[in-house]
């Protein structure tokens, strides 16, 4: 990683308090002054010369006629949704910034899910505000976005974290609005802008402190949470473009799970950090990263529901247990999990095992459909793990009994499924009546995952059984007359994994 300029004349760096800019230096040089620069939270000085010299010789690079991304429509859509259900109130949507991982490095930003679905953008520090429109007739949607860095004070190569020498070009405002459909401001205008604002305000909290401080006096908790609600609720029935970027991210992790099986033979001779490595390639190579992160345990580290260290042996014998997703550029994500036997057969137990866990996931899928109580899928899946284990003797029946006291829990662990879309597990924040304990409707999509876990500690089952985890997971799309498996592409059956594994490995 580059680190700032040597600077020309020595000189002890002097730090910076939190809320100092490169500008206040940097617009110094024209009153002859010493131009510095920032970086690490340093500002070192650089020569008059070399500030003179970097002011021109820059070719124009603005670019005209763009198209509009392909979500805008929808976005607009949504945003008019959002403006009906809140009439004359002042509602404020932020992307978040970046956050620090160690010292100077950050991670890689992601919008916020909200403000992604609203916009279409992914820049950090945008915000949108959807202004009440004069006599009450809706709201005037704005993007505020960070400009192009400034050339004529240096901004663009003196500050090393938002300098475009730095960080790389980005879409200056005009840019932004052709892509976006959206007039676009300055964001370094706004909190002064929000803070001497009249009327109701809503914002979308726990992404941008520096908005929220503005807002501090304007706002309510329990406002804000209806808000944010809403936005949630309004996520569960996907529209188009949102059920076809959910395919895309389900077939590119289809592939991702064909290229996990041509390496299994490479990740035994290293661990399960191949895996996860492999998988992580066809994620960033056809999309924009994982959609969460990916579970790659082998043997008894399949019955850890969200094992992610991933540092195991992967054994021949053992089972595979591959929980992983790649997120479009667009950010939606896939959620998809199949168990696999490392050296490309089930034995018995494995088999009787997972043929347990197909026969639940296919009663949770045929539930699937609209009309249907959200939790029918969870109930009809649990129902068939419970029978099993009652007729394995695991447990002791009638089955009735069982599922009234919940007893099959201990080795199923979890609930069978969850919404699925921007987030993994999306739609977090609506009330349970709308959500667990709502109706299913065409264009929701929800993942249906039982599983069987028994716990190489487990004394309660015999020991053969213990260190074995299975699960199987695919995203199903509710429609008009049932459901469409998204993730159909990967085989389910315990002899057809093995068909399509020898496959795979021979291609």
């Amino acid at each position: 990683m580059a680190e700032e300029l040597i600077p020309e004349t020595p000189e002890t760096p002097e730090t910076l308090g939190d809320q100092d800019t490169v500008l206040d230096d940097a617009d110094e040089a024209s009153a002859g002054k010493p131009v510095k620069q920032r970086k690490n939270g340093l500002y070192v000085s650089v020569s008059d010369e070399l500030a003179e010299n970097m002011k021109s010789g820059w070719a124009d690079t603005e670019l005209r006629d763009l198209e509009p991304v392909a979500q805008a429509p929808y976005a607009a859509d949504r945003r008019a949704a959002l403006s009906a259900r809140f009439p004359g109130d002042r509602l404020v949507i932020p992307a978040g910034g970046l956050k620090t991982r160690s010292n100077d490095t950050e991670y890689s930003f992601r919008p916020s899910t909200e403000y992604a679905y609203l916009t279409g953008d992914q820049t950090e520090d945008g915000v949108l505000v959807l202004e009440p429109a004069p006599g009450g007739d809706g709201h005037r949607a704005t993007i505020y976005l960070t400009p192009r860095s400034n050339r004529e004070n240096g901004e663009f190569w003196l500050d090393g974290r938002q300098g475009e020498l730095w960080v790389g070009r980005r879409h200056s405002l005009a840019e932004a609005e052709q892509l976006l459909g959206l007039p676009a401001k300055d964001v370094r205008e706004l909190a002064a802008a929000l803070r001497e604002a009249t009327g109701p305000v809503r914002v979308v909290r726990g992404h941008d402190s520096s908005i929220e401080a503005a807002l501090a006096d304007k706002v309510t908790a329990e406002r804000d949470d209806e808000l944010r609600v809403y936005l949630s609720e309004a996520r569960a029935v996907k529209d188009d473009f949102e059920v076809g970027e959910l395919q895309k991210a389900v077939d590119s992790t289809v592939r991702g799970f064909e290229d996990v099986v041509r390496i299994l033979d490479k990740a035994e001779a290293t661990s399960e950090r191949y895996i996860e490595g492999t998988f992580f390639l066809r994620a960033r190579v056809e999309g924009n990263d994982i959609g969460y992160g990916s579970i790659c345990a082998a043997g008894p580290h399949a019955t850890t529901l969200h094992w992610v260290r991933n540092d195991g042996d992967v054994r021949p014998g053992d089972l595979l247990l591959l929980d992983a997703g790649v997120e479009t550029h667009t950010l939606y994500t896939a959620d998809v999990t199949r168990t696999l036997p490392i050296n490309g057969r089930f034995d018995e137990l494995q088999r009787k095992i997972y043929d347990a866990v197909y026969e639940s996931q296919e009663a949770g899928i045929a539930a699937v459909k609209p009309g249907a109580k959200y939790r029918d899928f969870h109930d009809a899946s649990q129902r068939v793990l419970a029978e099993r284990l009652v007729e394995w003797g695991l447990l002791e029946g009638p089955v009735e009994r069982v599922l009234e006291l919940g007893l099959q829990r201990r080795w199923t662990l979890h609930g069978t499924g969850h919404m699925l879309g921007l987030d993994v597990h999306d739609c977090a924040a609506a009330r349970t009546e709308a959500y667990v304990d709502g109706t299913l409707e065409p264009g929701m999509c929800l993942t249906v995952e039982p599983g069987l876990y028994f716990q190489a500690d487990d004394l309660t089952v015999p020991e053969e059984y213990r260190g074995i985890g299975v699960r199987i997971e695919d995203d199903i799309l509710v429609t008009e007359d049932g459901n469409r498996n998204l993730s159909a592409g990967l085989p389910r059956t315990s002899a057809d994994v093995e068909t399509w594994m020898a496959a795979v490995k021979q291609g």
